[in-house]
């Protein structure tokens, strides 16, 4: 995994020669930009920061107050949320302003600590998604195991294993600065230069971090929900088949089934995206090492931005595939949810 703030270690031409701290030796250089385009640049990444946060929260409401959305699956999306929620509201602020500026002005310690929470949160996301994805291919292809299987202990253990691994990998890995071992001292010069807050991996520690924190899960999720997505066709067809012939209580059970169904297919999507918006940024992280390093920082930003904005697209899949979302929202924003016993609201038919 390879992080950049926008220094390159390859020489780079400016018309003028500007510097992060001009009155200081050992100055990153820094990437002139016109104001205009500053000023785009602070405007989309102030909207991006805006909707992730709006968004998430808007998320974290409806479940957490609503007693219906209390299920394990809505738990798992809740600190999901959370998740993107912190993303949006202290990683994306602090990148915004290292992006448009082209240097980091915050210092060494506050770099170590949005470094740390940079990876920890981006770690958290695919250890969600995940466990996410077992909750569905146990409730899609074994449903008489399910609530057996993915009781409140094993919730709590997978939110545990979530936010747990992650911190303790993230931080300790930047503030022990492991991430600096293998590299001489002219690579070290530049990344430690004054203004930048870079994590650059060696080649082999970053093929090995890379494969097992992105490129493996993205694996075991992609099998994962190819299985479900088998399963769920086949019940389909099974089931159609019996829709004649089944009584009341048999129709409730197919309706039940339809909404696991719905669920796992609209989860599939938030892992889609998920590996859309982050699957860019890796493969070039994992090849720049073997490049020497050649990738423009111009297209690390780009690359970080739109995986950042994965962040703020999973309460729009919400929005569009979940009902009970919308219904929430409508509560939330026409102040319904101030209400007494609102949170007993009926969001879908069970």
């Amino acid at each position: 995994m390879n992080f950049t703030n926008g220094t390159n270690f390859n020489s780079m031409s400016f018309t003028e020669t500007q510097f992060c701290y001009e009155s200081l030796s050992g100055s990153c250089e820094k990437l002139f930009r016109p104001l205009s385009i500053q000023f785009l640049m602070f405007l989309f990444t102030g909207m991006a920061v805006m909707a992730t946060v709006s968004g998430n929260l808007l998320v974290i409401t409806s479940i957490a107050h609503f007693k219906q959305l209390h299920t394990s699956t809505n738990y798992l999306i809740l600190s999901l949320a959370v998740c993107d929620f912190f993303m949006g509201a202290f990683v994306m602020p602090c990148s915004a302003v290292r992006t448009v500026l082209g240097c980091w002005y915050l210092g060494d310690f506050m770099c170590k600590i949005h470094t740390s929470t940079d990876l920890m949160l981006s770690i958290c996301s695919i250890f969600h998604l995940s466990f996410i994805s077992i909750d569905r291919y146990f409730a899609v292809c074994n449903p008489l195991m399910y609530r057996s299987i993915i009781s409140s202990v094993t919730i709590l253990i997978m939110l545990t294993t979530s936010w747990v691994f992650p911190v303790i990998f993230a931080y300790a890995l930047i503030f022990s600065k492991l991430y600096m071992k293998g590299f001489n001292d002219s690579v070290v010069a530049q990344v430690t230069c004054l203004g930048s807050c870079a994590l650059v991996f060696n080649r082999e520690s970053n093929t090995i971090i890379t494969a097992l924190s992105f490129f493996l899960p993205a694996l075991i999720l992609l099998c994962i929900y190819l299985k479900i997505y088998m399963v769920a066709r086949r019940q389909a067809r099974a089931i159609k088949q019996l829709t004649k012939q089944l009584d009341t209580e048999g129709t409730n059970e197919y309706r039940v089934s339809k909404q696991e169904r719905k669920g796992a297919k609209t989860l599939s999507i938030v892992v889609g995206v998920f590996l859309m918006c982050w699957t860019p940024f890796f493969l070039c992280s994992i090849i720049d090492p073997f490049t020497g390093y050649s990738a423009p920082p111009l297209m690390y930003d780009a690359l970080f931005w739109f995986g950042y904005l994965n962040s703020a697209f999973n309460p729009v899949v919400y929005a569009f595939f979940y009902s009970w979302f919308r219904k929430a929202l409508k509560i939330i924003i026409c102040g319904e949810i101030f209400y007494s016993n609102s949170c007993q609201m009926r969001l879908y038919m069970e």
